[in-house]
């Protein structure tokens, strides 16, 4: 298990790269978006090896943690860049096809439907509700379980170990923390272990089945199942968290109303994937001296890739002015094409994920049409690759 060096990066400007010399930054920053695509693009040049190591180099007390439920995350997908990527992405690919996808739609629209008036009921009863815990949390993860043909359970241990192993590997935790986190992901490990080595022998077809025909070994599949059960499901939770309070605090194109049909939940979402997506950013490696955009990058430099608008990466000109600004700011580089990745590593979810968001933002505005925010100023999830506000907290409006 390795580990990159823990620092928050500061950014360059567009097109720029900031220097690998700089104190508090151990990444070349790279933002304008033909940049981010060409070394997306290049997977020889640029590694994904170190696109699932922990920010924060992990300590003696959290590593023995996990070594002794033999915690193993060999290179298999995100960031695997031998041969055998393309054979496995293949098997993966075969569970999100458009076809399925689509197929999932009616599922979706029940989940999201069936979340919208439980918040509503919430808010009759209380007068405030929480939507990322009513609305965003769990609806995900249970389209997640169900295309991949796995048991759906356990899922407030799922979402707790997911938003804990995203600290764990791409936050910043002081020792005492990471070794709680430590903790969190081994009892993660030794789930899904088990969930593997049940859905080996398990009657039907599920994601776990194929890859052990395909030839993956069980710490393989549990590598890959690790970072997909979390990336699967809470990602697509944080998009619609952010997505909900951008439209009810009024820095989206589109208003509440809108969002409660077709067209404008589809756009709201367009708009919060350009500007402030759930994933903002992604690492890669410089695998030897190759060029960027008329520069030398030498080999070993790790390389920070801005996806969308997003705080991590904020200059100290842009720290002082709002967030709603500041993602205003990036979206005008940003390209929408490019918040899902490019190339051969793209996500595989992306159409999932664009559609689940959709389809909850409008059954949450059809069911909710009369609320307003009761907390404008949530604390919110600032990881090195994720982001979103973790609560949005609303109540009737009273006139």
């Amino acid at each position: 298990m390795t580990s990159a060096r823990s620092a928050e990066p500061r950014v360059g400007g567009p097109g720029q790269t900031d220097s690998p010399g700089q104190a508090r930054c151990p990444y070349l920053v790279v933002r304008d978006p033909d940049a981010v695509r060409d070394v997306l693009h290049r997977p020889a040049d640029f590694s994904p090896v170190n696109a699932l190591v922990a920010v924060t180099p992990l300590n003696g007390p959290a590593l023995r943690v996990l070594q002794r439920v033999r915690f193993a995350l060999p290179p298999v997908l995100a960031s695997n860049d031998t041969d055998t990527h393309a054979g496995i992405r293949k098997v993966v690919a075969g569970f999100f096809t458009p076809a399925t996808v689509a197929a999932m739609e009616p599922r979706i629209r029940e989940l999201a439907r069936e979340a919208a008036r439980n918040a509503a009921d919430r808010l009759g009863s209380s007068g405030n509700v929480d939507l990322v815990q009513t609305v965003a949390a769990f609806p995900p993860a249970v389209v997640m379980l169900e295309l991949l043909g796995l048991p759906v359970r356990d899922l407030p241990d799922i979402k707790r170990w997911g938003l804990e192993s995203m600290e764990l590997f791409w936050g910043w935790p002081d020792e005492d923390r990471q070794l709680e986190l430590a903790h969190s992901a081994a009892d993660f490990y030794v789930w899904l272990r088990k969930l593997v080595a049940e859905s080996r022998n398990a009657p039907g077809r599920n994601l776990f089945k194929s890859l052990a025909e395909h030839g993956l070994s069980t710490p393989e599949i549990c590598s890959l199942g690790y970072f997909l059960l979390i990336a699967g499901q809470e990602t697509t939770t944080q998009l619609i968290s952010t997505t909900l309070f951008r439209l009810l605090e009024g820095f989206a194109p589109e208003t509440w109303k809108d969002a409660a049909s077709e067209a404008g939940s589809k756009a709201v979402v367009r708009h919060v994937l350009t500007t402030e997506s759930s994933v903002p950013t992604w690492r890669r490696v410089a695998a030897h001296d190759t060029n960027l955009a008329g520069g030398l990058i030498p080999a070993g430099a790790e390389i920070l890739l801005e996806l969308s608008g997003n705080q991590v990466t904020a200059t100290a000109e842009a720290e002082s002015q709002s967030l709603a600004e500041q993602a205003a700011r990036r979206g005008e580089s940003t390209s929408y094409g490019l918040v899902f990745g490019s190339g051969i590593h793209r996500c595989l979810g992306a159409k999932l994920a664009e559609l689940e968001a959709a389809v909850t933002i409008q059954e949450a505005a059809a069911a909710l049409p009369r609320i307003q925010l009761r907390d404008r100023e949530p604390d919110w999830i600032r990881l090195l690759s994720f982001q979103a506000p973790r609560t949005v907290t609303v109540t009737n409006r009273t006139c």
